[in-house]
């Protein structure tokens, strides 16, 4: 998985921590490692993410949702290359949740 190479998560505190591109090839790489680390997380670091595509959304999404099911009000920080394009496109707000 070569596209996904400078993509990663790891866990620090109640944070989990996105580098690299959040493309189609990491968020398939990724969802394992970031699924089986989701219990406490409070906040979603996207800081040293470079760019989002559709793929990176629905991933980040996803595990927005699934937080906000299991209690936890997720935050967001960092702004890659692309989210803000991609949550006007969907229509999400900027917890990456669909308007009431």
């Amino acid at each position: 998985m070569p596209a996904a190479a400078d993509a990663s998560v790891r866990r620090d505190g109640e944070a989990l921590v996105f580098a690299g591109a959040l493309d189609r090839a990491a968020a398939a790489a990724l969802w394992p490692q970031v699924s089986a680390q989701l219990a406490g997380v409070q906040r979603i670091v996207l800081t040293n993410v470079t760019t989002v595509d559709s793929a990176g959304l629905a991933l980040l999404a996803e595990l927005a949702a699934r937080l906000r099911a299991g209690g936890a009000a997720p935050r967001f920080e960092g702004q890659p290359a692309g989210l803000a394009d991609l949550q006007a496109a969907y229509r999400l707000t900027p917890e990456l949740d669909f308007p009431a």
